[in-house]
């Protein structure tokens, strides 16, 4: 028998198997992750290790009624990608309607706690930054609390696109925001609720200069990188830039621009999260943009490309790439 025809039936088995579908061929005969790394119109991928195993859990990129569920990916190399269905979607948060977008993933004590924007909430709507849990990555999740965390617009910043940050003390800082604002909150112990800072508040706005939207926090060497996403959404400008700070709460005072369009790969390159391979130097961006020549609104990808840094501990521009990473394994 072929070895094609082999793979198509192992895999037709699978799939009436109720397994996950294979988003790549097997490592020996793929050098790369190839971008985009899976395969649909995927966005705003929040990247994560767990162990030895790569996540990625994507927005769903449609129209906003039709976002109504997330899926999620794994990967023990980042070149063979596996994917799990619906991990959650509506039925299980009766609040949310649409437009559940941006997943940011965190694991604390056996529990993975699953936060989401839905329903695009502007003023005087049900809607927000919502969080859902689960015993596995991969779900399936329900709703912890049976409504939104985040509802209300607070320094301007619609509750979208958050973020959850573990610092080194063991707290736990969520950086959300839309509309050109940004705002952090402290999470307290279980995820059920915020708690005020050392002052008394509970919102501070940490808006750096250009912010639109997608922001992103990760230490190295006891500094603060945080990143976020300029310009229109839906448009070849969309970007990434960066701030360096020595605290979570800044000042963070933009750098540079790291990511952006490139006129041979790929337009509007933005919404991105970073992997860290634990002891190592070794840091990948994951992020969407829109294929050459698609104007259409929804048609996003998710790809991979390496990040480095130079001798001063600054961000080097990402250079797009269509080849994506080598494999990559983790030490257990």
């Amino acid at each position: 028998m072929k070895k094609s025809l082999y793979m198509l039936l192992c895999a037709a088995a699978l799939v009436a198997c109720g397994q996950p579908k294979q988003q790549k061929a097997a490592t020996d005969e793929v050098a790369t992750s190839g971008n985009p790394v899976l395969e649909g119109w995927y966005a705003d991928p929040e990247g994560i290790i767990y162990g030895d195993t790569y996540w990625i859990f994507p927005t769903w990129s449609d129209a906003y009624e039709k976002q109504t569920y997330f899926d999620c990916f794994s990967s023990k190399d980042l070149v063979n990608w596996t994917k799990y269905s619906s991990v959650l979607d509506t039925s299980a948060v009766k609040w949310a309607k649409k437009a559940m977008w941006a997943p940011s993933i965190i694991h604390k004590d056996g529990k993975y706690y699953f936060f989401f924007g839905a329903n695009d909430v502007h003023e005087g709507e049900v809607g927000g930054i919502g969080v859902a849990v689960s015993d596995r990555p991969e779900g399936p999740y329900k709703d912890l609390l049976g409504k939104p965390l985040i509802n209300e617009i607070v320094n301007g910043a619609q509750p979208i696109d958050q973020f959850v940050f573990r610092d080194d003390d063991g707290r736990y800082y969520m950086y959300y925001g839309g509309w050109g604002h940004c705002n952090v909150v402290l999470l307290n112990d279980d995820f059920t609720g915020l708690v005020p800072f050392e002052d008394g508040t509970v919102y501070k706005e940490v808006t750096p200069d250009k912010y639109v939207e997608g922001p992103f926090m990760f230490k190295k060497n006891g500094k603060y990188y945080f990143m976020w996403s300029e310009g229109g959404w839906t448009g070849p400008d969309y970007c990434v830039a960066y701030a360096i700070a020595d605290s979570p709460f800044g000042p963070f005072d933009r750098v540079a621009t790291i990511l952006q369009q490139d006129s041979t790969i790929a337009r509007g390159a933005g919404h991105h999260s970073v992997l860290h391979v634990p002891n190592s130097e070794d840091y990948y961006i994951v992020y969407h943009r829109r294929p050459l020549n698609d104007n259409t609104r929804d048609h996003r990808v998710t790809c991979i490309d390496r990040m480095t840094f130079d001798e001063n501990g600054f961000i080097n521009p990402v250079k797009m790439t269509f080849e994506g990473v080598s494999a990559r394994t983790i030490d257990k």
